[in-house]
This record gives structure tokens, sequence and C-alpha cells, in this order.
């Protein structure tokens, strides 16, 4: 059955992990054929006025939603992994999160100084994920243009702690 929107495709479940968060689970939109193909539909019109070169994805969401993108607007896809992922020579950007710390990498010749840079993720929480992976590409030269999600945690206020433009399918404004 074909739906209207995608937060028709989303499950929320109440009280998970934790009493009083409401975790939106997006496996239901990739588990649903139409929703997955709303869902790379919807991001691609979203970004498509900008002016890009590549599209980097972070793990690992972010390739589910960024490679199959690529293809829809035939860019290269290039992916921001967890520390120890990737086999060539990389860079490295850590962050903190909720109780620790993480670090992901790039490889060093996947962007070049100048490219314009897309960055995808299936969702923007706290905003830490993405502004490391932000601060991967400017390290290699890269200019990120934007960030594309398919959900917003409005509530964790992560808009606010990225420093390139942020566009999302759809916005929650709980936690």
């Amino acid at each position: 059955m074909i739906r209207n929107s995608i937060e028709d495709y989303v499950t929320t479940i109440p009280d998970f992990p934790e009493p009083g968060i409401m975790f939106r689970d997006i496996t239901t939109v990739l588990e649903d054929p139409d929703g997955l193909r709303l869902a790379i539909d919807s991001m691609k019109e979203l970004v498509s006025s900008l002016d890009f070169d590549i599209i980097a994805g972070a793990e690992s969401r972010g390739f589910i939603f960024g490679a199959p993108l690529a293809y829809a607007l035939g860019k290269p896809f290039t992916l921001i992994r967890k520390k120890g992922k990737l086999p060539r020579e990389t860079v490295e950007e850590s962050y903190e999160l909720e109780y620790g710390q993480a670090t992901i990498e790039m490889h060093k010749d996947s962007i070049k100084p100048g490219d314009k840079v897309l960055v995808v993720d299936d969702l923007i929480a706290t905003g830490g994920t993405i502004q490391a992976g932000i601060n991967l590409i400017e390290k290699l030269g890269g200019e990120v243009v934007a960030t594309v999600v398919l959900m917003e945690l409005a509530g964790l206020n992560g808009r606010e702690k990225i420093s390139s433009p942020l566009l999302s399918v759809i916005k929650y404004e709980g936690k």
C-alpha cells in the first residue's frame, strides 16, 4: 500500500530505549519498497537545486541513503567510516558521544581540494557525527555545500551544532 508521506512509514516506539523517549524507527521505511523509493526521491528533490560534485555518506545508514542518491544523481559516492575500517591512507576526526568518544575516517584521496560535497545521513540528533564528517571533508580541502538527512530530531538541537546548511525530509520536535 502506497502511503502519502515518509512519516507514514516510520514506526514510533514509546519508551525506548528508556522511559520518556519516542524512538523513531526508520527500518520500516527501508523494509517497504515504496517507502524506500519515497525516501530517496524526497532527498533527491531537496538537493535538486544544489551544485555539488560528490556525495559523502556516514557509516552506516548514510551509506543506505547516500549510495542510491548518488546513483540517481549520477554523482560519485565516498564513505565516512568508523576508525580502522578503510584500507588505504586515511584522515581521522574524533568527537564526543553522550558517553565517551568516537573516531571516524575517510580515505585521504576521496575528496580533492575544491570538491563541493553533499553529506548524507539517515538522521541528525545531536549533530556530533555529521560535524565530524564535515571537519574531515574540510581537512581534505573540500567544501560542504549542505547536509541532507531523512529525519531530524529537532529537540536535540543538532541543526545548531553543524556548520553546513541542513535539509531534512521529516522533522520531529521531541527527543
